[in-house]
């Protein structure tokens, strides 16, 4: 029996990646790969069922074998990299919306910090449509996502959870959260910060520093700024 409307009611994260995770299909130059966040084993399956038997240009559709770091399981969908992606995407989200009672989803692509609205120009203008271009995209993105942003960093994991939250996680301590507030060159997000130098901050620099790693971090009233390599992240703790 299929999917009927709300049968997976808040059982679907509202945000969903493209171009995140390889696919198994072929080379990721070739294939979209859609990934989708639901709370439970269960769902994930049924979600995956949905989207395979309901849309007849979709490649494959799988699931994690387990539960996830960030406590979700993972659906996974591949679509051939082709002009017509950003309709057939919409096609899928118009049909999960409708099963999970979502009036509205977004997108990150290629674990970006920032999430999109799901609309054909934003689909269009972000996601390559052909291989060339999806090297092109991959070399601009690169710092403007999560794993490569904190790839030296001392946490064992990292991970953006429902629409703006920030994970991070030791084996041996909690976990800290923080809000995303932006993402951008330094030099561009140096000048939307208005607040003023935190004076007070040096402990807490001390402890993220220990916790996250040798980056530099200052503060600016309730912000915290994450420089790498040229790039800023702009965070509030939680």
């Amino acid at each position: 029996m299929g999917l009927r409307s709300e049968d997976l009611k808040d059982l679907v994260h509202r945000i969903y990646e493209v171009d995140s995770y390889k696919s198994k299909m072929g080379e990721d130059k070739d294939i979209v790969v859609l990934s989708f966040s639901c709370l439970t084993e269960a769902s994930a399956k049924d979600l995956m069922n949905f989207i395979e038997k309901g849309y007849p240009f979709v490649l494959d559709a799988d699931t994690t074998s387990g539960e996830q770091s960030d406590g979700t399981y993972k659906v996974f969908v591949e679509l051939e990299r082709e002009k017509r992606i950003p309709e057939q995407i919409l096609e899928i989200i118009d049909g999960v919306q409708k099963v999970a009672g979502i009036p509205e989803m977004k997108f990150r692509y290629y674990k970006s910090f920032k999430s999109m609205p799901s609309s054909m120009e934003t689909l269009g203008e972000t996601i390559p449509l052909d291989k060339e271009a999806y090297e092109v995209k991959i070399n601009e993105n690169h710092m403007d996502n999560v794993k490569n942003f904190f790839s030296k960093s001392y946490v064992d994991s990292v991970d953006l959870v429902n629409e703006s939250t920030l994970v991070m996680k030791k084996i041996w301590a909690d976990a800290i959260r923080f809000n995303v507030i932006d993402f951008g060159k330094t030099e561009d997000i140096s000048k939307t910060v208005t607040e003023s130098y935190n004076i007070n901050s040096f402990p807490e620099i001390v402890f993220l520093t220990k916790y996250i790693g040798d980056f530099d971090i200052e503060k600016y009233g309730d912000k915290f700024l994450i420089e790498n390599n040229g790039y800023s992240l702009v965070l509030t703790r939680l």
